[in-house]
């Protein structure tokens, strides 16, 4: 039998589940994950691999109609995910309107590659509720094929990795098969934090940070990590920070249990808040920050 690999590429509106359900298809926890919108930011690559296969999976940020500069960045890495996958997953769920940002359906429904419109989250709806939104998307994406699924349950999970494997070309793998994702370290470490940053406070103050690894030292035994989380105003300092330290400490000590469970060895882990004025909105701060290409 001859080898199989090829780009599989997850897009969809933001909160349908696509990093729950990327971190189940690869077998790793490649993406964060919560209930809010808008948690991914950058694309990211995870890898699956058999000894016949590897799959490239790359997820990415939800699409919303762009408010200031780092929402545009996060829309490029979405309709980047167009135009170089082998198959395309368009994740939605039972909640969204089918029609939600029409015109990225629209570009979807004109890929040549085959589409699989999964819908998530069926443990929440009804089987008559679930026929009615496979018509609605058999009219919008009438080419793709439909999987009902649970990522959160892993239902129908692996019916996606069934159907990938039949649809990808004979290929030699892309990467070495013992890697599992093109992010480095520092990347997974600004991604825990600003998961627990995420998680821990509410309103804008989540989206007006950045967290930046400026040091990252390792030894056999432990890991030397210093951060640096940036924020829009003094005002969001202070909740960062809040009374004492005490919040701060809070989800440091959060994500520093994290990572050593995501490392599997001892960290030390050292963090500090800066205040960078509107960086959402400085194309040279989002190159700085990975956003923008140099």
């Amino acid at each position: 039998m001859k080898h199989k690999a090829g780009f599989v590429n997850l897009v969809g509106n933001p909160n349908v589940g696509k990093s729950t359900l990327m971190n189940k298809l690869v077998g790793e926890r490649i993406s964060i994950a919560t209930f809010k919108a808008q948690t991914t930011r950058h694309r990211i690559m995870g890898i699956y691999n058999t000894d016949e296969t590897q799959i490239v999976f790359s997820d990415t940020p939800g699409v919303v109609k762009p408010s200031y500069k780092l929402q545009e960045s996060m829309l490029q890495f979405s309709q980047s995910a167009l135009s170089d996958a082998d198959v395309l997953l368009y994740v939605t769920d039972i909640v969204e309107q089918a029609e939600k940002n029409a015109d990225f359906i629209e570009k979807v429904a004109g890929l040549e590659v085959p589409v699989l419109v999964v819908i998530n989250k069926i443990d929440l709806s009804n089987q008559d509720e679930l026929i009615r939104l496979v018509e609605q998307w058999e009219k919008l994406l009438p080419k793709a094929e439909i999987i009902p699924v649970s990522a959160k349950s892993n239902f129908g999970v692996d019916v996606i990795l069934k159907r990938i494997n039949e649809l990808l070309p004979e290929c030699p793998p892309y990467f070495d098969k013992e890697q599992w994702t093109d992010k480095p370290a520092r990347f997974f470490v600004s991604e825990i934090l600003r998961e627990k940053i995420l998680l821990y406070y509410d309103k804008e103050i989540p989206y007006a940070t950045e967290v930046i690894v400026e040091q990252f030292k390792e030894s056999q035994k432990k890991i030397l990590i210093s951060t640096v989380i940036y924020v829009e105003r003094d005002s969001q300092k202070g909740i960062i920070i809040g009374k004492q330290g005490k919040a701060l400490k809070k989800i440091a000590t959060e994500a520093r249990k994290e990572l050593e469970r995501f490392f599997g060895k001892s960290v030390f882990l050292e963090t500090f808040v800066k205040v960078d004025k509107d960086w959402r909105s400085s194309d040279k701060r989002l190159k700085d920050f990975g956003y923008q290409p140099d």
